[in-house]
């Protein structure tokens, strides 16, 4: 019987999981995710061959990441599928200097990854505990993590240097970026499109709840919006993203703010939910009629469109443009409304196909391939474990 890759995506609100066979490639078995863990948490599992959709709600308060682990373990042991699992893949937010491709994950590696919690606050823990339970859960398995900061390690130094002292970057303050296995998916997928190329000169905007942007060429990361940590770039759900220094040490100085209580308001009361003061889900600012719920969506398209033409320059023009991740994936207003503030880059989408979320939204008269294409951080886990096993 083939032996089944059990990959765990966690975050915030979520645990996603996947169990994938290798065959020729690599086979989906069956996927799933325990969402909104801190409200009405609810199991749902995609139908595939081996299951048939699955979605039901898993109590009426918040669980914690644990219980979401718990009700995906019962569901794989449900299915008998928990006993043939030969390997766990993770993804783990923050790899930091050391980690720049897949791990073992034994206890000197997961030691110095807890160390790299305070430049993820949001995430690293979380995906750390989901390595301790997988570990408890399934001893004989081989656990592997995968690093979101890894993809970017091919940016030339000048991209990843802050305007500090030297001994600050040769210390670790350097710019990472995240997101690296979305991206790294989409890469894959543009060179089964185009070839090595890749779609040559490419921006990917990553766009859920965390939000940023990446230019690659011929598939290989030249520049990103996120930095040193999770905060940097784009405004997102309730994170500020780029901001004046200066701001922060008003804050501290002027205002008092314990360093706990500027952390909270970075990460958790800023952003889209900020600026609003309703809500950071997108969809829920769209179909607000406050002004408020607008200025925040004005603000989101602004500043994606404004690091469209940061990047670009970066890497000297644009052929394709993807749009992924959940707002990037359902949100064609978004969409249509970026695609326009980079008409002076050559883009323009077909509204109709737009709409409909195709694959391929440029229009016939567009310099720039506009491109929708699903997020699958799961499968970019798989394709990095087997590629550990092979090197």
């Amino acid at each position: 019987m083939t032996e089944a890759i059990l990959i765990l995506n966690g975050g915030s609100s979520s645990l996603k999981f996947a169990v994938f066979q290798k065959r020729d490639e690599l086979h989906l078995t069956v996927r799933g995710s325990v969402s909104s863990i801190a409200h009405q948490p609810r199991l749902h599992v995609a139908p595939t061959a081996f299951s048939p959709e699955i979605d039901k709600h898993l109590g009426d308060g918040p669980i914690d990441i644990a219980k979401a682990f718990e009700a995906v373990a019962s569901f794989l042991a449900d299915g008998g599928l928990l006993r043939r699992i030969g390997k766990a893949g993770h993804r783990i937010v923050h790899g930091g200097h050391e980690f720049a491709r897949a791990t073992l994950l034994d206890d000197r590696t997961l030691d110095a990854l807890h160390r790299l919690e305070p430049l993820a606050p949001i995430h690293q823990a979380i995906n750390l505990e989901i390595v301790h339970l997988a570990r408890q859960l399934l001893p004989e398995a081989k656990q592997v993590g995968c690093f979101d900061t890894a993809f970017h390690a091919t940016r030339p130094e000048l991209a990843r240097l802050y305007g500090l002292p030297r001994e600050m970057s040769e210390q670790g303050i350097v710019s990472y970026g995240f997101h690296g296995l979305s991206y790294s998916h989409i890469a894959a997928r543009l060179r089964d499109r185009y070839g090595e190329g890749a779609g040559g000169r490419t921006i990917v905007t990553h766009l859920g709840s965390g939000a940023s942007l990446c230019a690659l060429k011929a598939g290989v990361s030249h520049a990103t919006t996120m930095g040193f940590s999770t905060l940097d770039g784009l405004v997102m759900s309730t994170r500020c993203g780029a901001i004046d220094p200066g701001v922060l040490l008003h804050l501290l100085r002027d205002r008092k703010l314990s360093a706990d209580e500027l952390s909270t308001l970075l990460y958790e009361r800023s952003g889209l939910l900020g600026v609003s003061g309703i809500s950071g889900d997108m969809q829920t600012l769209l179909a607000s009629q406050e002004p408020a719920a607008a200025r925040a969506v004005d603000l989101f398209v602004y500043r994606v469109a404004r690091e469209i033409g940061s990047l670009a320059a970066a890497i000297g023009g644009l052929d394709t443009l993807v749009f992924t991740a959940g707002i990037g994936e359902h949100a064609h207003q978004i969409r249509q409304r970026i695609s326009e503030a980079a008409a002076w880059l050559g883009v323009a989408v077909d509204y109709g196909l737009n709409r409909r979320g195709e694959e391929r939204i440029s229009a016939p008269n567009s310099r720039v391939d506009v491109l929708v294409i699903p997020a699958d951080e799961e499968r970019a886990v798989a394709s990095e474990l087997l590629d550990l096993e092979t090197a």
